[in-house]
Parts: structure tokens; sequence; C-alpha cells
């Protein structure tokens, strides 16, 4: 098994859904990230998704959006992303996983960029714009010593996410609702059954449900049919406020709600 999905299932034996939280590289402020994603952890965040800053995100919704272009104007570089991602990896067994999209990874250099995530402790990658048929060419037949995680979606059919679970590892990201990632209010009696049925279908990994989840309530909601969520643009949004303990407070509650 891979580090990620042992320390999933660590956390999981302790009666206690995954609660990972996503934070933007060099957001809201390019000098107090390490800082920041330190408090995160600390306050109950298990495991942490670091988006590369990117100018063309097409699967996140404008909260992302916009604390990606913040950190871009703040000069934030991929070499940034993994210098920050050293310094958290050694302070903490916590798994790291970096999120970003295919072409400022082709363009540091597939090879050197696995290479140079590795070494500074990443567990995991998530690339969302490379769908299953381009994993191989784009992973070069999968020679890489990460975890990367592959997503399903409300669209994708039983055969589709079989072969999604076979090829991720690490956990399969379950993408609750389709479109862009986005804090709502409530999800459907529609949602819940696409995520059951998503659920049954996957033998091989753990299952994380990510998209809309901003809330406690949500958690509970989804926490018989997962193995852990993940919280993205209610955290981001929180932060655009500039008083870090509305966020620490926010995953404070969300880390209460993962416990069983």
């Amino acid at each position: 098994m891979s580090y990620i999905s042992d320390y999933i299932q660590k956390v999981n034996r302790n009666n206690r859904k995954v609660l990972s939280v996503f934070l933007t590289a060099g957001f809201p402020s390019k000098y107090n990230f390490v800082e920041l994603a330190k408090n995160v952890l600390d306050e109950g965040a298990d495991m942490m998704e670091i988006g590369i800053p990117f100018s063309d995100p097409l699967a996140d919704g404008p909260v992302i959006q916009a604390s990606s272009k913040i950190a871009l104007d703040n000069g934030v570089t991929l070499k940034d992303v993994l210098n920050y991602s050293g310094i958290i990896c050694s302070s903490t067994d916590k798994p790291i996983i970096l999120m970003g999209y295919a072409n400022p990874i082709r363009k540091y250099g597939l090879k050197s960029f696995l290479n140079d995530a590795v070494n500074a402790g990443v567990k995991g990658l998530i690339v969302p714009d490379v769908p299953l048929e381009e994993y191989d060419s784009f992973f070069e037949n999968g020679n890489h010593n990460i975890d990367v995680i592959l997503l399903t979606t409300p669209a994708s059919t039983e055969e589709r996410i079989k072969m999604i679970d076979d090829k991720s590892s690490g956990f399969v990201y379950c993408v609750s609702v389709t479109g862009i990632t986005g804090a709502r209010d409530n999800f459907s009696d529609k949602v819940v059954n696409n995520i059951i049925r998503t659920r049954s279908v996957i033998k091989k990994n753990k299952m994380l449900i990510g998209f809309g989840i901003s809330k406690p309530e949500h958690v509970k909601t989804f926490a018989p049919y997962c193995d852990g969520v993940i919280v993205a643009s209610a955290v981001i949004k929180s932060l655009m406020s500039d008083d870090i303990s509305c966020t620490l407070e926010l995953i404070s509650n969300l880390n209460m709600a993962c416990n069983s």
C-alpha cells in the first residue's frame, strides 16, 4: 500500500474520517504561506492539498481562481511551491499532496518535477486535466515514485470508475457534483445516491469526496459513504477576510465533524 492509503487507513481505524484541506500555494501571502499551512495542520487537517497557481484552472470555481491569480500576482512560481512543500513536509508526517495542471508541470519538465516533488517529501499528485486516456502518455507509463490520484465525476460510468480505481493510487477523488469547485448550501438525494454508487464500485482504493463541502453538516452527510472529505473553496474564501482565526475555527469545526 502507499503512504497515503496507509495513513488514511490509520485515521479510519480511530473511528474518524480524513479531513483533507486545500490551500493555494502563496495565497494570501507569499511570505507567510508555510506558517499558514502549519497552523491549518495543527488545527486538525489530516492531509493537505497544495494548489499550484495557474492562470487557467479549468476545474476550479471563482474563489480558487481568484486565489490563484493573487498567488501569481504575488510572484509565486512552481519552484516556490516545491520549496514550500519541502519545509512543510519536514515538519509533519501528514501527507502533503500537490494539485496542479498539466501545462505548468510540462513547462517545468515532468521528470524534474516528479523528482523534485518526491525529494521535497510530497506523497501525492492530482492533475485534473490529464484524463484517464492520457495518463500513461503524460506520466510516461507510470515510472514515478509518487501517488497519482485520479478523479471520478457523477458522469463516470461504472466501467470507467473501475478503470480509475485500478489506475489511481493513494485514494480516488470522488467529485460530488458536476461542474467546478465552490461551496454549496446543500446536496440533493441524487448527489448522495451517486456517491453511494461510486463507493460500491471502488474496491482497490480509499475514497475521498470533494467539491462543494463547506460545513460540518456536509461532512456528517457524506461520512457514511466515504473515507474522508476534501474542503477547498470554503477555506480559501475564509482566508480572504484577512483574519486567520476564522479559517482555523472552520478547520476545527470540520475536524470535529470527522469524528464518528
